[in-house]
């Protein structure tokens, strides 16, 4: 599903202009973004959180060159879907957050 297709479905089911989710949704990605950039989780409750994770320096090997270099350490966002997301994945009976 390409954001285009999330636009359309979102627009059909509220009724909402696609104009108006276009922005809605470019804002909402916007909004995780910058939060990632400044090091900052975004957490949504049922779905799941983006969170940013830290990669240590590490030394790899080119095999083409034969040589050694090194991976700086870095960091990079990350997804990790709720429990209760999971568990409508596998089919499984969910239990309420309440």
């Amino acid at each position: 599903m390409t954001k285009a297709d999330i636009i359309s479905k979102i627009s059909s089911q509220t009724g909402v202009a696609k104009k108006d989710v276009s922005t809605t949704v470019e804002a909402f990605m916007e909004v995780i973004k910058d939060s990632l950039l400044e090091k900052e989780n975004v957490y949504l409750r049922g779905f799941g959180s983006f969170i940013v994770k830290h990669r240590a320096e590490k030394t790899a090997r080119n095999i083409s060159k034969n040589t050694t270099i090194v991976i700086e350490a870095h960091d990079f966002p990350s997804f990790k879907p709720a429990k209760s997301f999971v568990s409508k994945m596998k089919g499984e009976a969910v239990e309420s957050e309440d």
